[in-house]
């Protein structure tokens, strides 16, 4: 069983930067996709990124991707997204998941199999 601890969100300003941590233990997640997502209250999960644990390769959803990097260290077991430039409308709670789906570039929420608890990001104006 794959738990995953995301970490790192708080309030900050527009223009800030945060690092969201998430830490993955448990399962077969080093052969597997990971990806973060983030949700507004009233709205569906968004994905924001996604990373093949095993070669690094990467993917970006809609939100602006010259914002948003998302990496892992295999040390660590841990992926991060980091936020630069952080506007008042990136304010959700971030959550990382694992898919066993083959597809890097799987965006829907369904085709993930694993969630952490979510980690709330606030931006104020």
């Amino acid at each position: 069983q794959v738990q995953l601890v995301e970490s790192g969100g708080g309030l900050v300003q527009a223009g800030g930067s945060l690092r969201l941590s998430c830490v993955v233990s448990g399962g077969a997640f080093r052969t597997s996709n990971m990806g973060w997502f983030r949700q507004v209250p009233g709205k569906e999960r968004e994905f924001v990124a996604s990373i093949r644990w095993s070669s690094g390769a990467k993917y970006y959803g809609d939100p602006p991707k010259d914002r948003f990097t998302i990496s892992r260290d295999d040390a660590k077991n841990t992926m991060y997204l980091q936020i630069d430039r952080l506007r008042p409308e990136d304010s959700a709670v971030y959550y990382c998941a694992v898919s066993k789906s083959p597809y890097l570039t799987t965006e829907r929420a369904d085709q993930y199999d694993y969630w952490g608890q979510g980690t709330q990001v606030t931006v104020s104006s």
